[in-house]
């Protein structure tokens, strides 16, 4: 065979190769590409999970999407604070890692009445913790809500302290107060340290009435605000007029006794 019979031989089998060689390329770099952002979806997805440990999952899908709508805003929000007894006593008496143990659980059950009444918890101090509801939505039945996740709540507890009671444990005891008002909701904080969270005067009118609970003997406590929104479903008893920090005038509480409806 002549040197132009092989050339020509050379360059049919190249042209039959170097296509198909250049399919095995593409299909190796695509099944790479592939593998890349599954393993970016899957990490993403990771760090998404962990970021609703810390703030509400509607915030984090904001921030994850690139949406600009988290600027600091006023808006008609409720708070509900609550708070548990003698915690710290026990927390004395009690093995660390039994303490938090419980109060994980405590927490766990709280945050499931919470969420199936569209709120969220944004703050855990202690054995204490602040819901909002109507934070990151508008929420016309907030009031509404923030009440009927306290009567869970409360139905959480007593399931929980059944659990405490068969592992020969103190049940525990909480105070909750709820109050509605415009704040200032946005991301606050200083350097790597920041929360979602609210502001102004009806966040500590919130807490003051988490602190009645203790004064006037019940677990539950609204205010005046909260009660122009709810029906007639509701069992409220109304309380003496009390004196709070920050408040010239007595604020009228009711105590939250039951849902009938």
């Amino acid at each position: 065979m002549n040197d132009s019979a092989s050339g020509w031989i050379l360059v049919g089998a190249l042209a039959i190769a170097l296509p198909a060689f250049a399919t095995w390329l593409w299909a190796g770099r695509a099944r790479q590409a592939e593998q890349l952002h599954a393993e970016t979806r899957r990490r993403l997805e990771q760090l998404q999970r962990e970021f609703e440990r810390f703030a509400p999952p509607d915030l984090v899908e904001r921030l994850t999407e690139g949406r600009g709508d988290v600027a600091p805003q006023r808006r008609q929000v409720t708070m509900l604070f609550a708070d548990l007894r003698g915690f710290t006593s026990l927390c004395d008496r009690l093995d660390p890692a039994l303490t938090v143990a419980i109060l994980n659980d405590y927490f766990r059950h709280m945050s499931g009445a919470i969420g199936q009444h569209h709120g969220h918890i944004t703050e855990l101090v202690g054995d204490g913790l602040l819901a909002l509801f109507g934070a990151m939505e508008t929420n016309p039945w907030q009031c509404r809500d923030a009440v009927l996740a306290a009567l869970d709540m409360r139905k959480a507890l007593v399931a929980y302290n059944e659990q405490l009671k068969a592992k020969s444990l103190q049940p525990l005891q909480f105070g909750i107060g709820i109050h509605s008002g415009e704040v200032i909701v946005g991301v606050m904080g200083a350097g790597e340290l920041n929360k979602f969270t609210v502001t102004g005067d009806p966040v500590n009118v919130a807490s003051r009435v988490e602190g009645l609970t203790r004064e006037l003997g019940v677990d539950l406590l609204v205010t005046e605000e909260i009660r122009k929104t709810l029906d007639a479903g509701f069992r409220l008893r109304p309380m003496p007029p009390a004196r709070v920090k920050g408040k010239r005038e007595p604020i009228q509480t009711y105590h939250v006794e039951s849902n009938d409806a």
